[in-house]
């Protein structure tokens, strides 16, 4: 891949510059030629698939087809996928269902396989959708090359946006953020919790969230980050307290060195 993102700060001033060149930036990396042959191949092959196995067969779709759902490191477990997408979304039993990896569900209910006599796969629009969303979360694993945390602020609004429309309790929307990877680590950042809860029992998790919650942003509900305006709140209170830890880090293993240093020499 030739063209990498253009990242010159960290932090809120990294955000703020990404944030006012993404669209030119997306649009240069949708150029790569690795990016634009990948996706060639999907918009011209994507209409001859018709069922799960047919899209495992074919790497380059199956490629394109994880990448457009964050699941690229699953491309090598082709039956494991062929099962979760021929179950389909349908039935509260279906595998889908039943995985805390909530990528696989929205890949399953986005493909049809399962579902209906007719997949998705056969509508007009689908590859350029498919696509679209490949492309982008591909740009954001290259910023993620740069810096983990604006890659993680990047899919904030997609991932969060997708717990926001669940019709489900707002205990329920929690337990979805602690168990989506990249949100968590952003919530436990933001709201200055340690990564050592993780061990506690559920309902004590559920209930340290909700606190701090409460704390930093006045209410202890997921629905409150409808606003934009504590979205972006939530945006600056990670990249601050992330920022500070690790310069805090830097300056502990300098401190270190320093200390070994003046041993060894005083």
């Amino acid at each position: 891949m030739t063209y990498q993102p253009v990242i010159p700060f960290g932090g809120m001033a990294g955000w703020a510059f990404l944030q006012r060149t993404q669209e030119a930036q997306q649009e240069a990396f949708a150029q790569d030629p690795v990016i634009q042959n990948d996706t060639e191949y999907f918009l011209e092959n994507i209409g001859n698939i018709t069922s799960a196995e047919d899209l495992v067969g074919d790497y380059r779709l199956l490629k394109v087809a994880l990448g457009a759902f964050g699941l690229d490191e699953d491309i090598g477990n082709k039956y494991f996928i062929q099962k979760v997408l021929e179950d389909g979304s349908l039935n509260a039993d279906a595998l889908a269902n039943k995985l805390s990896d909530k990528r696989y569900l929205e890949m399953t209910i986005a493909f049809g396989f399962g579902d209906y006599p007719t997949p998705s796969t056969q509508l007009s629009d689908f590859g350029a959708k498919t696509v679209a969303a490949y492309n982008e979360r591909q740009f954001e694993i290259a910023v993620g090359e740069q810096s983990t945390d604006l890659r993680l602020v990047m899919g904030l609004d997609r991932d969060l946006g997708t717990i926001l429309d669940k019709t489900t309790t707002d205990a329920g929307k929690w337990f979805s953020i602690m168990g989506n990877t990249a949100l968590r680590t952003v919530f436990e950042t933001a709201l200055g919790l340690p990564s050592s809860i993780g061990s506690l029992d559920l309902d004590l998790q559920l209930e340290s969230f909700q606190d701090k919650a409460q704390t930093y942003f006045g209410e202890t509900t997921v629905d409150q980050f409808a606003d934009p305006e504590k979205m972006d709140e939530l945006n600056r209170l990670y990249l601050a307290r992330s920022q500070i830890a690790t310069g805090t880090a830097a300056m502990s293993s300098g401190s270190i060195a320093l200390t070994l240093l003046q041993n060894a020499y005083g």
